[in-house]
This record gives structure tokens, sequence and C-alpha cells, in this order.
């Protein structure tokens, strides 16, 4: 098993246990909607990871008791069976304990992913180009689904920028790590001189968010005032109290119709209006939080990198945040990357 486990069952039992005492109250489902949605989702995330590290665990015991027996009849068979239900213990266990790492709630989410050229060129193109491949390439292994749905071609060659989306299973909390500037050096093909060329590609990574906002307007929370419509609209709509003003009680907004004959569709008229005025508002909630994902990004230039890909004069690749080294150059260019995933969230 790992030697460094990092997970503690009993506190996550603990956590789990507070916050189901917590929505056990009466008052829980009087809280505010993204409160309740936000709470729900710990208790599911939590819940789902205790379920697995206790049934790893009970596989652990039993293997651990088949061995002992198979030991001392000295059955061969069942000791190399064993031994592969170990190793697929490992490798499930491991990744067990780095999910335990993704507690942020987008972190299950899929991603938007784009890749964008900076400071150098024709070179920096090519190394957009250079790191997109690198990240399919780390997708197909963790078999992700991609799409890409914007592509600009370089002038020369290369990719002047890229954008796709990452289909799986905690592709955000995966990729959130790989946000950033990223430095290329190396004797650039594109100069005839031989020259060492410095280039920079800015990686940009967002949690995909659903694009259907349901607005849900609770009775609870409208205040109805009807009231004899005022101006054009011949007798009816002027002497009877036709005209309807809902006040959406914890946002402040206020909408009004008047122009209908009839109350009810007055009515309807405004709450039309007033899941409309809601819509704007959530929809400019989630773009606040796509830009708080962008607030850290630096100019694509010198001195900003989270990252330095080197290929001359020596084959390294570094990251400045974890100072993480690796040597082999093209393992990583293949996609090897989750030894810097993997130091940045335990960091």
């Amino acid at each position: 098993m790992p030697s460094e486990v990092i997970f503690d069952l009993d506190e996550q039992q603990k956590e789990l246990e507070k916050i189901e005492k917590l929505m056990e109250k009466t008052d829980f489902w009087q809280k505010d909607q993204d409160e309740i949605s936000r709470i729900s989702q710990q208790r599911a995330t939590l819940k789902e990871i205790i379920d697995q590290w206790q049934k790893h665990y009970l596989e652990t015991e039993d293997a651990k008791i088949l061995a002992e027996m198979a030991n001392e009849e000295d059955d061969q068979p069942t000791l190399k069976e064993i031994e592969r239900d170990i190793f697929r213990l490992e490798k499930e266990v491991s990744d067990l304990e780095f999910h335990s790492l993704l507690g942020e709630p987008d972190d299950r989410r899929n991603a938007i992913f784009a890749v964008n050229a900076g400071a150098g060129g024709t070179e920096s193109q090519d190394w957009v180009e250079m790191l997109f491949r690198m990240y399919l390439r780390w997708c197909e292994s963790r078999n992700f689904t991609t799409r890409v749905i914007d592509n600009q071609v370089g002038d020369e060659a290369g990719i002047k920028s890229v954008t796709m989306t990452v289909t799986g299973p905690y592709a955000y909390g995966h990729l959130k790590s790989e946000h950033g500037i990223h430095r290329m050096v190396r004797i650039s093909p594109f100069d005839a001189t031989g020259r060492r060329h410095t280039s920079f590609a800015s990686v940009s990574v967002l949690p995909e968010v659903d694009t259907d906002i349901k607005i849900q307007i609770e009775d609870k929370d409208l205040r109805i005032d009807t009231y004899r419509a005022s101006g054009p609209g011949g007798q009816h709509v002027n002497k009877t109290s036709s005209a309807v003003r809902i006040t959406h009680l914890p946002t402040g907004i206020v909408v009004q119709c008047q122009n209908e004959k009839s109350q009810h569709r007055n009515k309807d008229m405004a709450l039309k209006v007033l899941k409309a005025r809601l819509y704007e508002i959530e929809k400019n909630k989630r773009e606040e939080k796509k830009q708080q994902h962008h607030q850290n990004q630096k100019d694509i230039a010198w001195g900003s990198q989270i990252r330095s890909y080197v290929f001359n004069p020596y084959r390294m690749v570094k990251d400045h945040r974890t100072n993480v080294e690796v040597g082999n150059l093209d393992k990583v260019m293949d996609g090897d990357i989750d030894m810097f995933i993997d130091a940045f969230l335990r960091k």
C-alpha cells in the first residue's frame, strides 16, 4: 500500500456525521439554495470516498487471511492470484488517495481547457501545438474524452490558440494544476542561424458549468400586489384591479405588468419578467466566478511561468511551484505529467 496515506478515515467519518446531523435539523431546508446544494454535494462526496475506503480495507483483510492460509498449504496458484489482487488494490487505493485531494466543489466537473500562444511568434505557436499534443496524450491515458471547440491555426506553423472540453471524472480537479504560463527553451527550427529561443504559451482551465440555469421561485419569497391599471387600455383595464406588482423578497427585485386585460395574465407575464431578471443575476454570478479563475493569470511572457521545458542545452522539465524536476523530457511531452499534478495538489 502507499507509504504516505494522507486520508484520515476517522476524521472523514466525523465530518460526515456532523453534516448529516446538520441536514436532519428542521431549518436546514430553509437555507439558501446554493448553501443546501453545497452541503448536500459535500455529504455525497464524503460518503462515496468513505464507502470506497471501507471496501478496500475489507478486501485487504480478506487477502491477508487468504494469503496466510495459502502460504501454510504452499498453494502457489492461489498466492499468484492474491498477488494480482494486491497489485490491483495498491493502484485503486493510490487513486482513491489522490482523489481525496480533490475536495473542492468544482473538482468533479468536466473541464474547459485552452492553450494560447504568447511571446515568441511562430516559435510560440509551434509550442502551443506541442503542448496541445502533450495534453491530448495525457487525456488518452486517463480515458478522458476530448472535443475541440475552437482551433486557430498559426500563420506559418503551429497553433495560435485551441480550446477543448475534457470530459471525465475529476477532469477539472486534475487539470487545474496546469493553469498558468508554460515556457520552452530550444534551438528553433524556424531560425536559420540556429539560435536558442525562449517561447511562452498560456494554459487556461475552467470548470464546465451547467448551461441550463434553472430558476426556482418560492411562493413564500414573493409579495404580490394588485392595483388598477393606469393609462390607455379600455374600460376593463382601467376599472378593475388587474395590474400586478411582484416583489421578490430575497433580492428586492420589483416587476409589474398592467397591459393585459386579466389579472391572471398580468401575473404570468410579471413572473416571466422576474425569472428573466433572476436568470441574468445567476448568469452574472457564474461569469464572475469564471473571471476569478483568470485573475491569477499573468502576462504570457518572461518571469511568470509555472513550468519550464528545456530542450537545449540540456533536457529537463521543472515545475517552479513545487520544484519537481524530470530529466526524461520525451516522456513528459508524450503526456506523462502526473508527477507534476500530484505534487501541486499535495502542496
